[in-house]
């Protein structure tokens, strides 16, 4: 770095220079950390999409290196999947194939960065609205470490390349809806546009955006000093963004090309009737996916959310609510007001069409994590007015400090159990304790336990063949991709009915996604456990 851009660098004013720091460091963070994790189930049928797509538009480009480059993958036309969105996954495929990547494992590397990588831009972005909403560069970036220190997202943002991808590229498009509702113009409609349609070319649920869109755009000309022309530049700018959206959403989701309208209302029918017949356990009972209680989503984020976060949302709700209650004109014509009614439909709204529809969650809330920013800007606005009205009221002023203080300590405790259960915090819960966790609930359903599985096989067995069987197909498979590859050869893979044929040497390893009791002695002892957070997400057992 030059001299001239050193001072620059140092010397930025309005905390600029501790914001670059910040997120800079957030990235060295990712790159220490993003080789740590297993592959989860969704990664290499995830792949596949977007080498699908890749296929079919190399097939207009260059149809000579698409055959010899994709020659292995299948055509688009009758795939099952064809109708999901590739914007992240199909820039990888072609990463993937124009540079060469010859094996697995550097290429799950690769893509976990790629995932902590999107997930960090979604952090910027969700640091820019806080700092927008509450006019401070260190609310924003205390709103970032709020979304950082949440020790499933922290996992999740290096594999899950569906539920926090679409979350970060959602909050995105939450920034640039508050940009143009902040100061409209063309360009910013444009960029809103894009950012919309990019979320929709990741998950068609992002239309919700274009709904919030319409709706915040209602509210700024209803309710904020717009003159005749701030409203005219509002029409334009929004007539821009409509149209900008619908040719981003084609040009990034190659399903829509050969029949747009149609194909991307049957993408949107399927996505309404998406039917998984799966059992999850909830509650201490195997519930079928078809048939889960309304509670359900509400009790998986009430116990996978740190309390403290809990508690300054329900403050926030309640002040938000408080304040549309009592004087609800006054309230909508700030634009701080108009905001708060952004971030509460944002968390609620989404929530409130699974229980109405019945949709098919499952896996906790993964679905549904791109509510999740709304509930830490509600949580935020909760703590801040809270803190606010301790330093005016002398009676209130201990009970603030001593809720910031039981804050302070969670959120200290919270990076300690990150640190000790690295690199499985995706089996996080807040509040229960171990054996509560292991009776009710799932616990490592992505799967990523049985690299930390694999690997300590290896590191305690000498032989050159270690025999494994796994509770369910393919997770054995996955997270061998991405162990070395000298390691991996050593690796026979078994399945159940070869279990006679596999001899003493067998290692059996299974986690407890939809199992709550033990395994059995007859599939050998308990030799290793993964136990992040005191709880067992990972059994080993061999064959003596």
């Amino acid at each position: 770095m030059s001299t001239f851009n050193l001072r620059t660098f140092l010397t930025a004013r309005g905390g600029s220079f501790y914001v670059r720091l910040y997120f800079g460091l957030l990235l060295v963070l990712g790159l220490c950390c993003y080789k740590d994790y297993g592959v989860s189930w969704d990664e290499p049928a995830d792949r596949s999409n977007g080498m699908v797509s890749a296929k079919y538009v190399a097939g207009f480009v260059a149809p000579g290196w698409a055959g010899q480059h994709f020659a292995n993958t299948p055509d688009i036309h009758g795939y099952l999947d064809n109708d999901h969105g590739v914007f992240f996954e199909m820039p990888l495929a072609f990463i993937d194939q124009i540079i060469g990547i010859d094996d697995s494992r550097t290429y799950f590397l690769m893509r976990h960065f790629a995932v902590f990588a999107v997930f960090a831009a979604g952090t910027w972005a969700l640091y820019r609205i806080g700092r927008i909403r509450f006019n401070s560069w260190w609310l924003g970036l205390a709103l970032s470490t709020l979304l950082v220190l949440s020790p499933r997202f922290f996992a999740e943002a290096f594999y899950n390349g569906k539920d926090v991808v679409f979350m970060a590229f959602f909050i995105l498009g939450a920034y640039t809806l508050v940009r143009l509702l902040q100061r409209p113009s063309l360009a910013r409609a444009a960029v809103h546009g894009v950012a919309t349609a990019a979320a929709i070319d990741v998950r068609i649920l992002g239309v919700l955006l274009v709904a919030f869109t319409v709706g915040m755009v209602g509210l700024e000309i209803l309710f904020s000093s717009a003159d005749r022309t701030r409203r005219l530049q509002f029409a334009k700018a929004f007539l821009l963004f409509g149209i900008v959206t619908v040719i981003v959403i084609i040009a990034g989701w190659p399903y829509l090309w050969e029949a747009p309208l149609d194909n991307f209302l049957t993408a949107l029918e399927n996505m309404k009737r998406f039917r998984w017949g799966g059992l999850v356990l909830y509650m201490g009972a195997f519930e079928s996916a078809l048939a889960l209680p309304w509670h359900y989503a509400p009790v998986w984020i009430i116990i996978t959310t740190p309390i403290a976060y809990i508690v300054a949302f329900l403050l926030g709700a309640g002040a938000i609510g408080y304040a549309l209650l009592r004087r609800p004109l006054d309230y909508l014509r700030t634009f701080e007001g108009r905001l708060d009614v952004l971030f509460m439909g944002w968390f609620a709204l989404p929530i409130i069409m699974v229980i109405a529809l019945n949709s098919v969650i499952y896996d906790g809330w993964r679905h549904l994590y791109f509510v999740y920013p709304a509930l830490l800007l509600v949580a935020l606005r909760g703590a801040w007015a809270l803190w606010q009205q301790g330093r005016q009221l002398r009676w209130l002023r201990p009970v603030a400090i001593g809720a910031a203080s039981l804050a302070s300590l969670e959120v200290a405790y919270t990076i300690g159990r990150i640190m000790q259960a690295h690199p499985q915090e995706q089996v996080y819960f807040s509040f229960l304790s171990g054996e509560q966790a292991a009776r009710l609930f799932e616990r490592d359903y992505w799967g990523l336990s049985y690299r930390q599985g694999l690997e300590w096989i290896a590191a305690h067995d000498p032989a050159p063949q270690l025999n494994v069987m796994a509770q369910n197909d393919g997770v054995i498979e996955n997270n061998l991709a991405i162990i070395k590859p000298e390691i991996r050869a050593r690796f026979r893979v078994w399945q159940p009915g070869q279990w006679v044929e596999a001899g003493p040497t067998l290692y059996f390893l299974g986690a407890y996604r939809t199992r709550a009791e033990p395994y059995t002695e007859t599939l050998g002892g308990e030799i290793y456990a993964v136990k992040p957070f005191g709880i067992t997400a990972l059994s080993v057992l061999h064959q003596w």
